[in-house]
């Protein structure tokens, strides 16, 4: 009888332990699920955001080509000249300013990013690879209007010594601060590409009697090249998508195809900018088409080099 009761008892202890355990995880999925949800959320907002924007900026976009009065697209993306006062909204010089610049920017920055990455990674020493980092993320914590300033102060006064030209602002001058905006996301990026390659490359390589600099261009550049060209990725779509510091020193002529590096430039984000706050009507419309443009641009860009990483990788 004893025996009985204590088996009874044992019985509705494990049968109580089993009932705790299987609340416990109830409770365990229930939180889970719940945290699931608020990432998700979480998550979601970047989505809609983006369709959001892109949502509303082509519709404000494209509005002005559609109906009775639409512009002609032909106009718009071909003219040379824009002058909302007489009706003339051509952004083809805008175009070439902001592809020139940028180019420009990206075949000067890239090479003195990626060595730059490479002396902090692999040449110099820990106390001034510390130095170097810390100097380069101050340069990138630097808001672009001071960009702008230097340019103006600095550049813009020491061009107009050696231009050929009147003036300072200039295509040069907006190469030149697009360089050193971009060299932060290069230089890090581009760093941390190295030193994520594994050490064993390089002994490999030190070991079958490659000397130090053909280890670095041949090995472990190589090896990181996939970093490297997502940095540039980034730094190309900071170079295009810069506005303040361009503004100031960019001129922003009203028309005409830049023929020098000395010529004046109005990119697609600095007319955007000058004159979205008092715009209405078509002109306004027809600055939301630009911001069309400059989004199909970017994007055109980044699709080509994400392929370009994913093909390489």
């Amino acid at each position: 009888m004893i025996l009985k009761d204590n088996a009874v008892e044992s019985n509705k202890g494990s049968y109580r332990i089993s009932t705790e355990y299987l609340k416990s995880n109830m409770r365990r999925d229930i939180i889970t699920k719940i945290i699931e949800f608020l990432f998700f959320l979480c998550a979601l907002v970047g989505v809609v955001s983006l369709i959001a924007i892109i949502g509303f900026v082509f519709y404000k976009g494209l509005s002005p080509f559609i109906g009775k009065n639409a512009y002609s697209i032909k106009e718009f993306l071909t003219g040379t000249r824009w002058a909302p006062s007489e009706g003339l909204y051509g952004i083809f010089y805008m175009i070439v300013g902001s592809v020139m610049s940028t180019i420009g920017a990206i075949i000067v920055g890239v090479p003195l990013g990626i060595l730059t990455a490479v002396y902090i990674a692999e040449l110099a020493n820990k106390r001034v690879a510390m130095i170097m980092k810390s100097t380069v993320e101050l340069l990138a914590g630097i808001p672009s209007i001071l960009y702008g300033a230097f340019g103006l102060g600095i550049i813009v006064p020491f061009l107009m010594r050696i231009s050929p030209r009147v003036q300072g602002q200039s295509m040069f001058a907006v190469i030149i601060i697009l360089t050193i905006m971009i060299l932060p996301t290069i230089i890090s990026l581009s760093e941390s590409a190295m030193r994520a390659v594994p050490r064993a490359y390089y002994a490999a390589s030190m070991g079958l009697g490659a000397s130090k600099m053909q280890t670095i261009f041949k090995v472990m550049i190589p090896a990181a090249k996939s970093g490297i060209l997502q940095a540039t990725i980034l730094g190309i779509g900071r170079a295009i998508g810069e506005t303040m510091a361009v503004m100031m020193i960019a001129g922003n002529p009203t028309g005409g195809l830049p023929s020098s590096i000395w010529s004046m430039i109005r990119p697609l984000t600095t007319n955007i900018a000058m004159e979205m706050s008092y715009a209405s009507g078509r002109q306004s419309d027809m600055l939301f088409a630009t911001g069309v443009v400059l989004f199909i641009f970017i994007m055109i860009i980044n699709f080509t080099m994400l392929k370009i990483v994913r093909k390489d990788s």
